[in-house]
């Protein structure tokens, strides 16, 4: 049975550091199995996040080898052989412990968005185009492996000006529901920070869902704050109706 190199951050966001350890790694075996293994064997107290083993929980997120990823889909037979394998927290957001981070934030981002609003008398039918437009934003997990890879989230740390593309896509499924009344446009432009996304698609590539994030939720939603606020003819409109 082979034996793997693993470099795994211990610690907190002020003190903290890689550690070396070395495990068996069986047929098959994913980065969290590792983790699980080296924690009952040699590190009892090592901090992980975890749930459902199965992709769809989104709580194992953590950095492998510095590429943001859930440790329950990353087979250790994929990395590199000839180096250690290296785990690491989400950069974008404070570390607790270990490879638990603080990602409360984005739920506070959630709260500022307007929710779902139709009419109070709403006809609830709907054309299935309508429904498979959005049913794709549904797929999200939550992961916020999209939050960590944007750069302006990781590297400009503009959490105070920028939602980031997990919420692009919640306020995506929102405004182009049929059925729904409210818009988000404003929000987008002004606190939401859309216009801060340069869409280079990052984002997507790490999708686990493969959520066409880009494409599909923020690109429209830039058009959308394009003809509201920098089409001449509609903002002339806007200005003599006052919409």
């Amino acid at each position: 049975m082979q034996k793997r190199l693993f470099k795994i951050f211990r610690g907190t966001q002020q003190n903290g550091k890689l550690v070396e350890y070395e495990t068996e790694i069986p047929e098959g075996m994913v980065v969290l199995d590792a983790i699980h293994q080296i924690q009952a064997t040699q590190a009892p107290d090592l901090g992980v996040r975890w749930n459902c083993k199965a992709g769809k929980c989104g709580s194992c997120s953590a950095e492998v080898n510095g590429k943001p990823k859930l440790m329950c889909l990353c087979r250790v037979k994929d990395l590199p052989q000839d180096k250690p394998i290296t785990v690491s927290p989400l950069k974008a957001f404070p570390v607790i412990k270990d490879l638990v981070t603080d990602v409360s934030w984005n739920y506070l981002q959630n709260k500022r968005i307007t929710k779902f609003s139709p009419d109070a008398n709403t006809d609830w039918k709907m054309f299935q185009h309508d429904v498979d437009r959005v049913q794709e934003f549904r797929k999200c997990i939550e992961c916020f492996l999209c939050q960590n890879v944007c750069h302006v989230l990781r590297t400009h740390q503009k959490h105070a000006d920028f939602s980031g593309p997990r919420f692009f896509v919640r306020a995506a499924s929102l405004d182009m529901h049929p059925l729904d009344k409210a818009s988000r446009i404003q929000f987008l432009k002004k606190n939401g920070g859309l216009g801060l996304c340069n869409i280079t698609k990052c984002c997507t590539e790490v999708c686990p869902e493969y959520i066409h994030i880009t494409d599909n939720a923020i690109i429209p939603m830039k058009e959308r704050v394009a003809d509201k606020y920098y089409d001449p003819l509609k903002w002339l409109l806007g200005k003599m109706t006052g919409k």
